[in-house]
């Protein structure tokens, strides 16, 4: 009688979770993060359009993310908006570990009515490239310009390449979002747990 294999299962989603707090004297922000949530998001920042944005990309990415920022918005938005990518990167970097069995690569095009955005990450390094050509515009009192500042501080405290593209647009507003829902499905591809692995997905066994 053939003995029978027991398979061996990975319980490896418990703790990909974190806890933020970024405090100088410009801003207070705290970000909690679970990776593998189901959406749900409570946004609280002085910038509405910022918590419209963030609430996209928790939505789009399952994350659970809990955001409360406070900053010198009398001032401009831009401490307040670098600072969030900050933290946000920060949680993502902690929460993912040692990231064992992560995708790593991804990559996710969005279309929002006429505005279509490509987003592509590798949780490795930190690279950005943002080939979106934004005007120095406002959408509301929100400086349209600060979208790039974002993304940029995300990628550096997240260890993480990131690339967007548009290859057509006509609606500031539309690629704006479309690029906030493409990075957050590119992020929830990326990392997400490979059932095949649960090692490190590098060749040099690190990332």
């Amino acid at each position: 009688m053939a003995k029978k294999i027991k398979e061996k299962k990975y319980n490896r989603s418990m703790d990909r979770c974190s806890q933020i707090k970024r405090v100088t004297s410009e801003t207070q922000i705290e970000v909690s993060l679970v990776l593998d949530g189901t959406g749900q998001g409570d946004i609280q920042t002085p910038i509405p359009f910022m918590d419209h944005m963030l609430a996209q990309f928790s939505r789009h990415g399952y994350f659970d993310l809990t955001v409360k920022a406070k900053g010198d918005t009398h001032i401009d938005f831009h401490h307040t908006v670098e600072d969030l990518g900050i933290a946000l990167g920060q949680a993502f970097e902690k929460a993912l570990g040692d990231k064992k069995g992560i995708r790593r690569f991804a990559q996710s095009s969005v279309p929002l009515n006429e505005a279509l955005v490509n987003c592509v990450v590798d949780l490795s390094r930190s690279y950005f490239v943002f080939n979106i050509d934004l005007p120095k515009a406002k959408l509301g009192e929100f400086d349209v310009e600060l979208i790039p500042e974002f993304f940029q501080a995300v990628s550096a405290n997240c260890g993480l390449t990131l690339h967007f593209n548009s290859p057509y647009w006509n609606n500031l507003h539309h690629v704006v979002e479309a690029s906030f829902k493409a990075f957050a499905k590119a992020m929830d591809q990326a990392s997400s747990l490979d059932p095949r692995s649960n090692s490190i997905p590098s060749t040099k066994g690190t990332l």
